[in-house]
């Protein structure tokens, strides 16, 4: 993407801040957005120490994304200095996650949920979108999902239904957009990532929970980050960063294009292994199903402390 201009949303920091230094050092043009200031110049800080060019236009932005007023307002300050062309890719990244058990979630949290998970990257794919018709330019719009937009467990109640949400709007853009030639989407399901965000939602996540997650072994930010760029380089239309979450894109693909039509027949056939009732138990969801029911009594007991049952 050397010479290019590329938008990142929630860009000073995981995810977003490893796809700004790897473009950055290939040449792009890399604009970031966050929500605070003092992370963003550390992140221009660190964005310029792999500057390629001199004449690379590296900025950050402190805007909320989280309403179609500051989506908008921080569209029109990231393409000022572009000539007010729209960027050649988006990557929305931003937004966080609270996992917590649903009987614990208020009328908020669940509100806050679809904002985080949804509409933070939904707002600023819509306006972008337009911005791009309009002008006739080509560009790529590139969403943030999860391996809980394939599947879930209990805990991300607010949380993976947003995510679900979000494949269901690259899906549909994916078809709407073949009505024009200039547009591209993607949508990106990466397992659990060690991030700040990671460690924030581990302040809020039941202890169930990440006992489940124990087993997974992650990815770096910088493993994603690769993994989706060449995702896109393929032209793949969902990109996942791990084998688990391929078989989960295998055996949930309805659809959604194949990336290799005899890679996916192996993926197709190991899902259905995996997955089928009554020939072989799905071992992954056993187990989770096997630690849920252990942890019932404690469960309760923790509905009791926190007033649940008092009316």
């Amino acid at each position: 993407m050397a010479s290019q201009h590329t938008y990142i949303t929630g860009g000073s920091s995981g995810l977003g801040l490893a796809l700004s230094l790897i473009l950055t050092s290939q040449g792009a043009h890399v604009s970031i957005v966050g929500c605070r200031q003092e992370v963003l110049d550390k992140a221009l800080e660190a964005m310029e120490k792999c500057r390629k060019y001199p004449n690379q236009i590296l900025a950050g932005y402190a805007f909320d994304l989280s309403t179609a007023e500051g989506s908008a307002s921080v569209l029109d300050a990231v393409c000022k200095p572009h000539d007010d062309h729209s960027p050649d890719a988006i990557f929305t990244c931003a937004g966080t996650q609270k996992p917590m058990f649903f009987m614990d979630m208020t009328e908020n949290d669940m509100a806050e949920g679809m904002v985080q998970g949804y509409w933070i990257q939904a707002w600023t794919v819509m306006l972008a979108a337009k911005k791009m018709v309009r002008e006739g330019s080509k560009g790529k719009i590139i969403l943030v999902s999860s391996t809980l937009g394939y599947m879930s467990f209990l805990g991300w109640a607010s949380y993976a239904p947003a995510k679900h949400a979000l494949r269901g709007l690259a899906d549909t853009l994916q078809s709407e957009f073949m009505l024009y030639d200039n547009l591209d989407v993607h949508i990106f399901f990466p397992p659990a990532m060690f991030t700040p965000g990671f460690d924030q939602e581990n302040t809020t996540k039941p202890r169930i929970v990440r006992e489940i997650e124990s087993t997974d072994d992650g990815v770096t930010p910088e493993a994603a980050a690769q993994a989706l760029l060449h995702g896109i380089k393929k032209g793949h239309a969902h990109i996942t960063a791990d084998m688990i979450t391929t078989l989960f894109r295998a055996s949930t693909r309805g659809v959604t294009p194949r990336h290799n039509a005899l890679l996916d027949i192996v993926y197709d056939i190991a899902a259905m292994i995996c997955h089928a009732k009554q020939i072989i138990r799905p071992i992954w969801r056993w187990g989770v199903d096997k630690r849920v029911r252990a942890h019932r009594a404690e469960h309760r007991q923790h509905l009791q402390d926190t007033g649940f049952f008092t009316p």
